[in-house]
């Protein structure tokens, strides 16, 4: 007989949850009390009570999920897909305690080049909680942690009944009350499960499990973590079986801090299960996880598409992924939970080890990054410009619980540029001055401090103090300033006090708003900026052609400094127009561009497009500026070449409306950050 599952709504202990009231607030936090260590025994003994149950002989069901494998930086929004793979499984389990797997449907795309191999329980479910003992990548990620009711786990563990909960099934059903009981373990140098273990109050079955590990427990050395949330559902009114789960992996140069990472991602769906099943003995013979042939896995038909659980779910991490990581650091009173050493070197990006510019000449720098415990980390930056001959450097920390985040930085003689964002990456931007080409930055140097509040997502609203003193940079990399390169354009110097809030705001579409006001004072003059772009992706959903559509705008006041001015035309804005030869103190901007594949992944066809507008009030401008607003609006069209799954770029562009050609050779701007 198969049955369909009772599901519970997933978020039930989260948001759909009806709070009774709190063991922990009633009798404070007071761990190993005698109950929770009686919960424990009892856990224990139900999870042994289906391997001696007559009536529960087997069973098998069915599982489908995915797997995503992306890079991300931490300390931003972006995160880049790599692969995803979809799978589906056969899984059996008989009585005593013998289970196996069967891969019955497997396909996968490349967005970038990778020849990531998984290990198999990347690409299958849990059956039993995990067993005893925790074991994960084969071993090679984690080996022989003890399951929190585990044999003799109260001399490993500490435990905390923390509260009790209703949880109602979807669709106005029963109604199930289960306890959230806390887990660390007593020594923290040793390998251990923290995390949340939720029993059901009747029989002390293991219904959600949300937990991650003590450093010591990861075996690889590239392992920043894991985190793992696995559900289970009532079957026949008796039987709590697997439903859901997911989890997450991240992995880090073990010596070197790069805000960058490489994060595996699963999520699973369990169900359709038929109850003592006639299954036959050599199922459970050999390996745990078999597969039919590679042309039944390419042939299976799943029910879903490749993306639709990304387009539902999206990169970013269930709730309750991110919620393991605050609970553990509560738990082990904020000690460091990382894998990695917590004593690093530092770099934001590879041009912090090497850049050229027209304001510093050859820069070479380093720098270092401690996590000293909990949330907190420290990080320095310093670096010789030998065009200058001087030292620039900073100094920052970032540290504390959600859902308010410090951040603090110190700096000196830091670059900054003048415009509307970044035009080309820092290592398109080196070539280039190097070459004599062109210098794509507008440079001023910046001595200071910040100070911003954010929630720890990305997406979350910042507020940022600062205090700056601001000076002109100075080419010291021509013979013939202004000649051999565009002349470096001098700005306001003076100390300025200023606060900058951002927030996003999702749009129509998939689209996303970023927003950024400001409200500063540089000397004796007091201003006000705003700054909108909307963005939107799309794609045929299928490998196909890919397209992106943005639209921005901002304004500044009047008595507003000539470095808060917006700059258009060339590369990043209008092509083909004389580059950031447009001043104004407001602009729009639209763009669009579009790639189909000629050779996928290897190359592709671009084209793109381009219209705005910049509009200078009757202000006077530095003399050395040799800008001038649009003169109304202009565009900019083209074609161009994609190559390596679009990583590299080749384009021609037409400036209309007074422009020329222009020849650009660009990374993509997902890239750039790191570069």
């Amino acid at each position: 007989m198969k049955l369909t599952p009772l599901r519970f709504l997933p978020t039930a202990l989260a948001a759909g949850a009806c709070l009774a009231p709190a063991v922990a607030a009633q009798q404070g936090e007071i761990w190993n009390e005698a109950r929770v260590l009686e919960l424990v025994e009892r856990a224990r003994e139900m999870r042994q009570s289906n391997v001696i149950d007559p009536d529960f002989r087997s069973y098998r069901g069915e599982a489908q999920g995915y797997v995503y494998f992306f890079i991300d930086r931490p300390d931003s929004d972006q995160r880049t897909l790599v692969k995803t793979d979809q799978v589906a499984l056969e899984v059996f389990w008989q009585a005593p305690n013998s289970t196996s797997q069967r891969i019955v449907g497997l396909r996968d795309r490349k967005e970038l080049p990778t020849n990531i191999q998984y290990h198999l329980d990347h690409l299958t479910v849990v059956q039993d909680d995990f067993g005893d003992f925790i074991r994960l990548g084969d071993g090679d990620e984690v080996e022989r942690v003890l399951h929190p009711v585990g044999p003799a786990s109260e001399s490993v563990y500490d435990f905390l009944l923390a509260d009790s909960l209703s949880i109602r099934y979807g669709g106005g059903g029963e109604e199930i009350r289960v306890y959230e009981v806390r887990v660390r373990p007593k020594v923290y140098d040793e390998p251990g499960f923290i995390g949340t273990v939720f029993l059901d109050r009747a029989t002390a079955a293991i219904v959600r499990m949300n937990f991650t590990f003590t450093p010591s427990s990861y075996v690889d050395p590239y392992l920043d973590y894991i985190r793992i949330s696995i559900d289970n559902s009532l079957w026949e009114g008796r039987f709590w079986l697997p439903y859901r789960q997911e989890a997450e992996l991240r992995r880090e140069l073990p010596i070197l801090d790069f805000l960058a990472g490489s994060i595996i991602r699963g999520r699973f769906v369990i169900g359709s299960y038929d109850f003592n099943a006639d299954l036959p003995s050599s199922q459970f013979f050999g390996r745990r996880v078999t597969s039919v042939t590679p042309e039944e896995r390419e042939a299976y038909a799943f029910e879903r598409g490749l993306y639709d659980d990304l387009d539902e779910q999206g990169l970013t991490p269930a709730p309750s992924l991110e919620e393991i990581r605050t609970q553990a650091s509560q738990m082990l009173q904020n000690r460091y939970l990382g894998g990695l050493s917590p004593f690093r070197l530092h770099l934001g990006a590879g041009s912090d080890a090497l850049r050229y510019n027209r304001a510093e000449g050859w820069f070479v720098g380093a720098g270092l990054a401690l996590r000293p415990g909990g949330d907190v980390v420290l990080r320095t930056a310093a670096g010789y410009a030998e065009g200058r001959g001087d030292f620039s450097g900073s100094i920052s920390a970032t540290g504390g619980p959600d859902p308010i985040v410090p951040h603090i930085e110190v700096y000196w003689d830091q670059v900054r540029d003048i415009g509307t964002g970044e035009t080309a990456s820092t290592a398109i931007n080196t070539l280039a001055t190097a070459l004599g080409t062109e210098d794509y930055l507008d440079p001023y140097l910046v001595r200071g401090v910040r100070l911003s509040f954010s929630s720890r997502s990305p997406t979350s609203p910042r507020i940022t103090l600062r205090w700056e003193r601001h000076h002109s940079a100075t080419d010291v990399v021509s013979e013939r300033p202004g000649i051999d390169h565009r002349p470096v354009r001098s700005v306001q110097d003076g100390i300025m006090g200023a606060v900058d809030v951002s927030a996003g705001v999702d749009l129509p579409s998939d689209g996303r708003l970023a927003l950024t006001s400001t409200f500063g004072r540089l000397e004796s003059s007091t201003f006000g900026a705003l700054v909108a772009e909307g963005s939107w992706e799309l794609s045929d959903g299928d490998g196909g052609w890919r397209a992106e559509l943005s639209a921005s705008g901002g304004w500044v006041t009047e008595d507003a400094p000539p470095q808060a001015l917006y700059l258009l035309g060339g590369r990043g804005t209008l092509p083909g127009h004389a580059y950031r030869n447009f001043v104004g103190d407001r602009f729009w901007l639209l763009r669009s561009e579009a790639t189909l594949p000629l050779r996928a992944p290897w190359l592709g066809l671009r084209v793109f497009g381009a219209v705005g507008a910049a509009y200078l009030a009757d202000r006077t401008l530095p003399t050395d500026w040799g800008a001038r607003d649009s003169g109304g609006v202009r565009a900019s069209v083209g074609a161009g070449l994609a190559f390596g799954w679009d990583v590299l770029r080749l384009d021609m562009a037409r400036g209309l409306d007074g422009g020329g050609w222009e020849l650009m050779f660009s990374v993509a701007p997902r890239f750039r950050a790191w570069l």
